[in-house]
């Protein structure tokens, strides 16, 4: 059982944190388009940012873990 409630922990960790890293990039890019800070953000070359996708085919299902054993 402790696996299984240190399992669920992590990923609602990793949840947690996507949706940060999403809101980041959110706050950041409306950041960037609104003046003054679209002409400071073109001469600095900064553009928006990527929001995060998964690099890894199948990596938005959970591994199957088998607690009978």
């Amino acid at each position: 059982r402790a696996l299984q409630d240190q399992l669920e922990g992590t990923e609602n960790r990793i949840a947690v944190a996507r949706q940060d890293y999403t809101d980041a990039v959110n706050r950041y890019n409306a950041y960037i388009r609104r003046f003054p800070q679209v002409l400071t953000a073109k001469v600095l070359g900064k553009g928006p940012r990527p929001y995060f996708e998964l690099e890894t085919p199948g990596a938005a299902q959970a591994p199957k873990v088998d607690f009978s054993k």
